[in-house]
C-alpha cells in the first residue's frame, strides 16, 4: 500500500536511488574487510590493537584518505549501526520485542532498552575488529584479550565478509529473477 501512494518521482528515482546506496555502502564495507584480511595476513600491525598513548587526537589522520577516509568510517560506522538494529529486529527470536505504537508494555521497554545498550557498545569494538576504523573513542577497546589473537579477528573479518557478501549475492541475485520472471511471464 505504501508503493502505491508513493509519488511517481519516489517510486521511479527515490526506491532505486536508496537501493544503489545501501549496495554501495555494502560493496565499500566488504572491500575494506577483505583489504584489512589482506593487512591481517601480510602485516602485524594491522590487528586492532589499542593506540599509542603518545598519539593525541587530531595530531595524526586515522585514516589513509584524510578527510575523506574519516567521513567515509563515519557513514561506514552509522550504516553498520542501523544495518544491525534492523537485523536485530528482523531476526525471528526478537521480532517480538519490536515496540508497538500507545501498545508497548514496560517491560517490552525495558528490554528494547538494553538490547539497543548492547548493540551500541557492541558497535566500537565491532567496527574496529573489522578494521573499518582504528580510531579508540576513550574507550581504549584495543585492550581486550581476544583482539590480539590472529585467528579470531582472521575468522571474524572472514566470516563477516563472506557472510554479507552472501546476503548480498542472495538478495540481489533474487531480485533479479523476479523481476526477470515477471517481466518474460507478462510477455509470455
Amino acid at each position: 500500500e505504501l508503493r502505491h501512494r508513493a509519488s511517481p518521482w519516489q517510486r521511479n528515482l527515490g526506491y532505486p536511488l536508496a537501493m544503489l546506496g545501501l549496495l554501495a555502502l555494502t560493496g565499500i564495507s566488504v572491500l575494506i574487510v577483505c583489504v584489512h584480511v589482506l593487512e591481517l595476513l601480510l602485516d602485524d600491525t594491522a590487528m586492532p590493537r589499542g593506540i599509542q598513548q603518545d598519539t593525541s587526537l587530531g595530531q595524526v589522520s586515522f585514516s589513509i584518505f584524510g578527510s575523506f577516509g574519516a567521513a567515509l568510517q563515519v557513514v561506514l560506522i552509522f550504516y553498520l549501526m542501523v544495518s544491525s538494529v534492523v537485523g536485530f529486529y528482523s531476526s525471528p527470536l526478537f521480532t517480538h520485542l519490536l515496540p508497538k505504537r500507545q501498545g508497548t508494555p514496560l517491560t517490552k521497554i525495558i528490554g528494547n532498552c538494553v538490547s539497543l545498550l548492547v548493540l551500541s557498545s557492541a558497535l566500537p569494538v565491532f567496527s574496529r575488529t573489522l578494521g573499518i576504523t582504528r580510531f579508540d573513542l576513550l574507550g581504549d577497546f584495543g585492550r581486550f584479550n581476544w583482539l590480539g589473537n590472529f585467528y579470531i579477528v582472521f575468522l571474524y573479518n572472514m566470516g563477516f565478509a563472506g557472510l554479507t557478501t552472501l546476503c548480498l549475492v542472495k538478495r540481489v541475485s533474487w531480485a533479479v529473477q523476479a523481476e526477470l520472471l515477471r517481466a518474460f511471464g507478462e510477455d509470455g
